[in-house]
């Protein structure tokens, strides 16, 4: 068995020259964190202004229990509020479990938001060594 000792290896590694000085790519580069840029600040905004409702809407949410369960203790015949307490609880859960789907997803678009920053730093100095 003959081992082929001349490489066609097209690899990165043998291009490292050529790809810091590829002013195609640097463009596309530059183009592409331009157009994701907007969109990322905008949905970390955006998810920033839900999480605040949901803080609102749970404190509604509480604070409207209590007053059920404050209506239900002065009435002599108190009324049947335990259902509706139940639904306002179960409500309150879904709005901390979105609130947590919330807070995850801007954790990953402030991650997205930084590596579009880095990969833009690292553009710039690979075009200030040029």
């Amino acid at each position: 068995m003959e081992i082929d000792i001349a490489s066609d290896n097209t690899s990165l590694d043998d291009k490292t020259e050529d790809y810091c000085e590829n002013p195609t790519r640097d463009a596309l580069t530059e183009g592409i964190l331009t157009l994701l840029k907007p969109t990322v600040d905008q949905l970390d905004e955006r998810i920033r202004t839900t999480r605040i409702s949901q803080i609102e809407l749970r404190q509604q949410i509480d604070s409207l229990t209590e007053e059920l369960l404050k209506i239900n203790e002065f009435l002599k015949f108190p009324l049947e509020l335990d259902v509706y307490v139940t639904k306002l609880i179960n409500a309150k859960q879904k709005v901390v479990v979105i609130n947590n789907i919330l807070q995850k997803t801007e954790e990953r678009i402030t991650k997205i938001y930084q590596a579009v920053e880095k990969e833009k730093n690292k553009q710039k100095v690979l075009l200030d060594h040029i």
